[in-house]
């Protein structure tokens, strides 16, 4: 199954979802108000697109993901080294290396994930 695309706006909100889940849609709406400054009616309206494509669920009120933050994030990733380094992922990490000032570290962690 395809990921669902996730907006940047929706990921603000999933943000909020994943830190709080299973959350009711009134504190939800109350929390995008406050951290967003969403009106009541853009909430629900989210709710209900994210509901559509799969990415959470909405039952009696209350809310819960249905896909998880890392899941979300491992497939921008996937799309952006697709998109932009032709999935080369060595490409990608070069550009990467090339604008962030990596810490020792933070090079052991990557050598550490790359052999594992």
């Amino acid at each position: 199954m395809e990921m669902p695309k996730i907006h940047e706006s929706e990921y603000r909100f999933c943000l909020i979802l994943w830190e709080r889940e299973p959350v009711t849609t009134t504190e939800l709406v109350k929390l995008c108000q406050e951290q967003l400054g969403w009106k009541r009616t853009t909430t629900y309206t989210v709710i209900k697109r994210l509901g559509e494509r799969g990415v959470l669920s909405n039952e009696n009120g209350v809310v819960s993901s249905l896909i998880s933050k890392e899941e979300a994030q491992v497939s921008e990733i996937d799309e952006l080294v697709e998109k932009k380094f032709q999935g080369s992922l060595p490409a990608f990490l070069a550009a990467f290396a090339r604008r962030q000032a990596l810490s020792e570290k933070d090079i052991e962690e990557i050598r550490r994930i790359i052999e594992k």
